[in-house]
């Protein structure tokens, strides 16, 4: 696999969307997706925190009302050739093709390959993005 290769997270809800900034968008591993804390502030998605504010993540995910998403909740890497998905400690886990990694504080991980359904939290949740690796654009 070479070491160049193109990675994406793609949103499939609208919410996922939103937090993200755009349908697609490529990552740099590793990836650290959370909660956004900052709640009651605007300028809350990811591309728009302050120069001054320390970043725990990469990707901040807004919610309203009962939380799925951890501050800390997952990160993915690269690691020997292979995708992982790595629960930092979340409360609610990550299902990924219907397996919940992590959740109650207890961490884990899973293999992740091109084209897995990632939904961030309980299967409520309406933050649900597809991983892609490769030059995918659609």
């Amino acid at each position: 696999m070479d070491d160049q290769i193109a990675v994406f997270l793609r949103a499939l809800t609208p919410e996922s969307q939103e937090c993200l900034g755009a349908n697609q968008k490529e990552i740099s591993l590793p990836f650290l997706v959370g909660r956004e804390s900052r709640i009651n502030e605007p300028n809350r998605f990811s591309g728009r925190r302050r120069a001054s504010s320390v970043r725990n993540n990469d990707l901040y995910l807004a919610e309203a009302g009962l939380c799925n998403v951890s501050r800390d909740h997952f990160l993915i890497e690269r690691r020997n050739g292979s995708f992982y998905l790595v629960d930092r400690g979340s409360m609610c886990g990550t299902i990924v093709e219907g397996m919940t990694v992590g959740g109650v504080r207890t961490g884990g991980e899973k293999k992740i390959q091109n084209g897995d359904v990632i939904i961030v939290g309980t299967s409520a949740s309406k933050h649900v993005f597809k991983f892609v690796v490769g030059d995918e654009k659609t």
